[in-house]
């Protein structure tokens, strides 16, 4: 191999396992598992594999078809299809620079939780004693100690994203560490990259299996498991479903931000990637649903116990109120008894103040929550009522490390890769050039460590890639079927793996991936209007619960440019492409012009 001959993958096990490293992400742990939950359950699934089949694996073989083709990182792809088409590769480094920003501070969390797991009695287990040792903080006694640990230990957050503060040292000290695993992950590009996924890529499915056998083991396991696969098919007139599972799709697997087309640009020629892109495509939805099944399980545990915490509540009430022998009632005769008081004495029991259903397993089924929310309360709350609650936790926070690990080796390599094509950063040592990016990221990153930086966090997550992702897919799709060509697309598969694409792949990326993406595009953009201004989840301390919150002006503003700079690197790239040809043709005719009446 030359000295400037791009490296390789050293066999295609070690791409896929890339891929599926990448792919396979905290989405799939704490997003899907929500979606399920918010739209009927079991019947989720249908739209789901549907959207897989219209617009997940079409886009996804697209993608590694151009990076593989092209041998280059996102930016040289799309210059090589057409120079106005740079500013494509730039929106998707872009990207994948934001996300950069914010994901590694959620591996900081789990390395602050994965230390705190180490102790006789875990933390958020139970509230701490106040200044006085006279009794619970406060403010823990007004929400649960989970809720503390990850708001006023883990964060200390701010009452509002326009109060801040200084770093939080045990939390930079994390993201710290993750950054520099992150820089050891990827230190030799892709050689050292390959090695590592044979390890992010499998243990998390260890993990999980561990704990799908203990989680189906769990009292009321089964009351999750029952609610996850009863489909509740009238959700599948809610268009909201059929646009979440489109959504889903399309962020689970990665499309849009580059990595895919970095991944591809280091097979082999004639690597068969249309195989492999059906394959993690398929490993990728079938991590979510087995992920599902975890989640639902230890979502199943969680309510019973918190629904016979409620009825051992009522039944003491009742006890207490009525003057009612001990062995009276119980948990099976509960209700009985209640229909029986109210009837019997209803003025006294109208004074309880109980709802006509004081407990409900369904209602506590039926609350949903996703991201961080789930990843670090609702499963932390789980683990502390399982028996070695230490272990269990090691091994969750453990297994979300290594899903958050494996996806930041895709998101920085999104950007390592483009980056290095360019001439003036290929002469930078791996080491070097690696190290100066992680550098760069984990700067700007610590200003999600102060009190405000959860905020921060929010913002970049709902707003630093949803646009922008559906805008450079939407683009992708149009060139390579509209400008590139099809037919000339084709040809160049035929010369990568000897056959040309069949009719389903043609279709799909001349006609209903565009339209899906379409409709996307103006589903977000409706949504964005109608939804006036922007907001937020602001914690009250004083109340002990988060409260919807406007963004501030510098807020909105900060929300315009996230949602404007990665866009508009296509337009302006384009532009500059076009003034600069015009120029030299200008110049060009000029010296034409000058020879002419010299002669």
């Amino acid at each position: 191999m030359g000295k400037d001959a791009r490296p390789n993958w050293d066999n295609p096990m070690q791409f896929v396992l890339a891929c599926v490293s990448y792919a396979v992400g905290l989405g799939n742990v704490w997003r899907f598992p929500y979606l399920c939950q918010m739209h009927g359950g079991g019947g989720f699934l249908i739209p789901y594999m549907i959207m897989l089949v219209l617009e997940g694996i079409p886009l996804f073989y697209l993608e590694l078809a151009i990076g593989q083709k092209m041998s280059l990182g996102s930016i040289g792809a799309w210059t090589a299809i057409s120079p106005y088409l740079g500013g494509l590769g730039l929106a998707s480094v872009m990207t994948s620079l934001y996300l950069c920003l914010y994901y590694n501070i959620i591996n900081a969390w789990s390395f602050w939780y994965l230390f705190h797991s180490f102790q006789s009695v875990l933390p958020w287990a139970e509230c701490p004693v106040n200044a006085n040792l006279t009794g619970p903080v406060e403010e823990c006694e007004r929400a649960t100690p989970t809720q503390y640990f990850f708001y006023r230990e883990t964060l200390d957050i701010s009452s509002s994203i326009e109060e801040n503060g200084g770093v939080h040292m045990g939390q930079a000290l994390c993201l710290l560490l993750a950054w520099i695993i992150t820089y050891l992950f990827i230190v030799r590009g892709v050689k050292s990259t390959g090695k590592v996924v044979y390890f992010t890529a499998t243990f998390p499915y260890l993990v999980l299996f561990i704990y799908l056998i203990r989680g189906v083991t769990l009292h009321g396991a089964i009351n999750g498991v029952v609610y996850m696969f009863t489909p509740k098919m009238e959700q599948l007139a809610n268009p909201t479903t059929w646009i979440n599972a489109a959504t889903q799709i399309f962020f689970s697997l990665g499309l849009g931000f580059g990595s895919l087309i970095a991944f591809a640009s280091y097979n082999q020629y004639h690597n068969n990637f249309e195989r492999q892109a059906i394959i993690v495509s398929l490993i990728n939805s079938g991590t979510s649903v087995f992920a599902s099944i975890v989640t639902f399980s230890i979502y199943g545990f969680k309510a019973t116990v918190n629904y016979e915490n409620c009825l051992e509540s009522t039944r003491v009430l009742l006890l207490n109120t009525f003057s009612l022998s001990e062995d009276s009632i119980n948990i099976e005769n509960i209700f009985e008894w209640l229909e029986r008081l109210n009837s019997t004495y209803p003025h006294q029991f109208a004074e309880l103040g109980l709802p006509d259903v004081p407990c409900d397993l369904n209602k506590e089924l039926d609350t949903a929550v996703e991201g961080t929310g789930l990843a670090f309360i609702v499963y932390s709350e789980a683990i502390k009522n399982m028996p070695l609650p230490q272990l269990w936790s090691v091994l969750y926070f453990f297994m979300l490390l290594l899903l958050g690990m494996g996806s930041m080796l895709g998101n920085v390599t999104a950007i390592i890769t483009p980056l290095r094509d360019f001439k003036m950063f290929s002469r930078m040592s791996n080491e070097l050039f690696n190290g100066l990016v992680c550098l760069f990221c984990l700067l700007l990153g610590f200003g999600f460590t102060t009190p405000s930086g959860n905020y921060w966090f929010t913002m970049f997550n709902d707003y630093g890639a949803t646009f922008s992702l559906l805008f450079i897919v939407l683009i992708e799709v149009i060139t390579v079927s509209y400008i590139y060509g099809i037919r000339r697309f084709e040809k160049d598969i035929e010369d990568m793996l000897g056959h040309r694409p069949n009719w389903y792949w043609k279709i799909m990326w001349a006609g209903v991936s565009p339209v899906l993406l379409i409709t996307l595009f103006i589903f977000y953009i409706i949504n964005y209007i109608q939804g006036g201004t922007p907001t937020y989840q602001a914690w009250n301390k004083n109340k002990g619960h988060s409260e919807v919150t406007e963004y501030p002006v510098f807020g909105q503003l900060f929300i315009g440019l996230l949602l404007a700079s990665s866009v508009s690197c296509v337009p302006i790239t384009a532009l500059y492409v076009y003034c600069r040809k015009r120029r030299h043709g200008n110049q060009h005719r000029r010296q034409r012009t000058i020879n002419t009446v010299s002669a």
